[in-house]
């Protein structure tokens, strides 16, 4: 009798898997870093909150009709009264559940706002605050700060000297501490680098000096997005002409200037920056003269927006690397 082999046993694929999903909805923040320049100060919008102070900031549901963008202008407007006009997202962080049962995982996402023409009264639900008190060791307009000098300096290159030597790791990996000490702070004749403000909170928190009072602290993670912010408003002011969103209609070339100094950090030349200015084509006189001045009447100019059809990058371009 022949060999007879028996039936393959019929295969039934498995199903796939479905993905691990928390039945728990993870919270999505939206914060805004919202800024005003007056009086010669970068200023953000801050709300209390049982933390303390913070900035603006919205809940979003997966679940709602709005989109993230108006999601973050409703929530703003209700916490602070304020209509923002440019937004930029920054950053998406995602905040680890804490383990405790307290906190199911955030996903933060921050926002660059500019607040153009915004009442710059505090009231019950809103102050302004300079940047600059949160992040003391940006700002360079009288030099380079004491603060760096006498306190973070000598702080970063003792926690660069104590990394230790791993096994079969090479001198130049020693130094890598070290050098994004240097490259990040402007150190050993490098150069400051004013948009680099984000790496130097990272190395400040990296090196326990943020613990310190090296400035006044916002709740959460705030403090972390304003530096974010800070980066990329003196990034974008080089290339697009964001600085006019916080200027008014007609304003002086050295109002323009103080503006530019506020959000940079250095002081700036004043005759290379009003040559820079009209050489870019960036602004036009108009008929009026501001007298209050505390010296001669000056000129009032505006933006001169048809540079945007003229130009792919029209900013202000300075250079205001420092040693």
């Amino acid at each position: 009798m022949p060999h007879v082999r028996p039936a393959a046993a019929t295969t039934v694929p498995t199903p796939p898997r479905p993905l691990s999903i928390s039945s728990t909805e993870p919270v999505i923040e939206l914060v805004a870093v919202v800024v005003a320049v007056f009086d010669d100060e970068p200023r953000v919008c801050v709300v209390a909150s049982e933390q303390g102070d913070k900035l603006p900031s919205a809940s979003f549901s997966l679940d709602d009709d709005a989109t993230l963008e108006e999601c973050l202008r409703a929530g703003v407007s209700r916490e602070t009264d304020l209509n923002l006009g440019y937004v930029d997202q920054l950053q998406c962080v995602a905040m680890r559940p804490n383990g405790n049962g307290e906190d199911t995982g955030r996903l933060v996402i921050g926002y660059l706002t500019l607040a153009h023409g915004a009442d710059h009264a505090t009231n019950v639900g809103r102050a302004w605050r300079s940047w600059y008190h949160f992040l003391p060791w940006e700002d360079w307009r009288r030099g380079r700060p004491q603060i760096l000098r006498e306190l973070i300096e000598p702080h970063l290159r003792e926690w660069a000297d104590e990394q230790p030597m791993s096994h079969g790791m090479s001198s130049e990996m020693k130094l890598t501490r070290l050098e994004r000490i240097r490259l990040g702070f402007g150190l050993d004749g490098i150069g400051w680098d004013e948009e680099r403000v984000l790496e130097r909170f990272d190395l400040l928190d990296e090196a326990g000096i943020l613990a310190r009072d090296v400035g006044q602290k916002l709740a959460g993670d705030h403090r972390r997005t304003l530096a974010a912010a800070i980066g990329r408003l003196r990034g974008k002011i080089k290339s697009r002409p964001v600085v006019f969103e916080l200027m008014p209609e007609r304003f002086t070339l050295f109002e323009l200037q103080r503006t530019v100094e506020a959000i940079l950090g250095p002081h700036l030349h004043k005759q290379n920056f009003r040559r820079l200015v009209e050489h870019m084509g960036l602004v036009e006189p108009t008929e009026g003269i501001k007298s209050h001045t505390g010296g001669r009447p000056a000129k009032l100019f505006r933006f001169r927006h048809s540079v945007l059809l003229e130009r792919l990058q029209p900013g202000v371009r300075v250079r205001t690397m420092r040693g």
